[in-house]
């Protein structure tokens, strides 16, 4: 039989495989998360998250200033905040004198052409280790609302791009965006955290943050990994409610919601590769049973394939001096 469809000859060479190529990631793709602690001349390694550091100020700026000669332009500030400064009510999230709000500042003011993300929760800040109010072992949800609609509106203040609300509270994208607008800030960004899991990624992270819940979990607010369908729910919610990016978190083990979210909404679609996932390709490496650069440029591949047009990831500035 004669065999007139040869897949094969559209990659016979280097050239016509880059011609023919569907999927492509570029720096412009990427958002870098960073952790910001405070201090002067602070560099901390994140111990179960190789090659990711907790940075003062001073050196912050540096390593973003080396990012964007690097093509990387955006960048998702975290801080790590001492025990001593938690309460129940989360006030220094919104306290304009703490180090966080004053760093964003000086980030903005240093580099104006870079693009600023906070992250909106109140586990950073929660002596409970939650994302919402705590009262009588429950996280309360309404409750919660105006503690974040401060702390979105302080990070506004401070002239950053984006607030990232991460807490998964009902209705928390629409009370920020009516904060947001009714203070004057309707240029500011929601890229709400829309379908995030309640997954066992996320371990190293909570290791950079120190900010592990003191009882319990997430599983009362955070998603079911079970649950597919219900990703169509939050998303419609938080469309309505005036997100500007849709995100799923976390990446490589939710394909599937990236490329359902991405073939129901017109926003554009952002996947978290969390620190979990960064950490099993960089342990996987430092023992030789993989070739950590080819399965990081192959990991961000499949997000970008299953259709995210943002991909938060540790591995940013890592693949960034690659192509370079």
């Amino acid at each position: 039989m004669l065999n007139i469809q040869r897949p094969r000859r559209n990659r016979k060479s280097a050239a016509i495989r880059a011609l023919v190529e569907e999927t492509k990631v570029t720096t412009d793709d990427l958002l870098f998360p960073l952790f910001l602690i405070d201090g002067v001349n602070q560099k901390v390694e994140v111990t179960s998250m190789p090659n990711i550091y907790r940075y003062s100020l001073d050196l912050m700026l540096k390593e973003i200033e080396a990012c964007l000669k690097l093509g990387v332009k955006a960048f998702d500030v975290f801080p790590a905040v001492e025990d001593s400064f938690k309460d129940k009510t989360a006030t220094k999230s919104y306290d304009a004198n703490f180090f966080y709000l004053r760093a964003l500042r000086e980030i903005k003011k240093q580099f104006p052409e870079a693009c600023i993300m906070t992250d909106v929760a109140m586990d950073p800040y929660s002596s409970d280790g939650h994302d919402g109010l705590v009262k009588d072992g429950k996280i309360l949800n309404d409750e919660t609302l105006e503690i974040l609609g401060k702390m979105a509106l302080a990070q506004a203040e401070t002239g950053i791009d984006i607030v990232g609300p991460s807490d998964m509270m009902d209705g928390r994208v629409g009370y920020i965006r009516e904060v947001l607008d009714a203070n004057g800030f309707t240029d500011v960004s929601i890229m709400s955290y829309t379908a995030k899991y309640a997954s066992a990624f996320y371990n190293p992270f909570r290791d950079a943050l120190d900010s592990a819940p003191k009882f319990g979990d997430k599983k009362t607010y955070q998603m079911n990994p079970a649950n597919k369908s219900e990703a169509l729910i939050e998303a419609e919610l938080d469309f309505m409610e005036g997100a500007d990016f849709l995100m799923v978190k976390p990446a490589l083990a939710y394909l599937d919601i990236i490329q359902l979210l991405k073939q129901n909404f017109n926003l554009p679609i952002a996947a978290y590769n969390v620190s979990g996932e960064y950490a099993m390709v960089k342990a996987a490496a430092q023992k030789g049973w993989l070739d950590g650069d080819r399965v990081m440029k192959e990991t961000l591949l499949s997000m970008k394939r299953a259709g995210a047009d943002i991909i938060l990831t540790y591995f940013a500035k890592e693949f960034a001096q690659q192509v370079k």
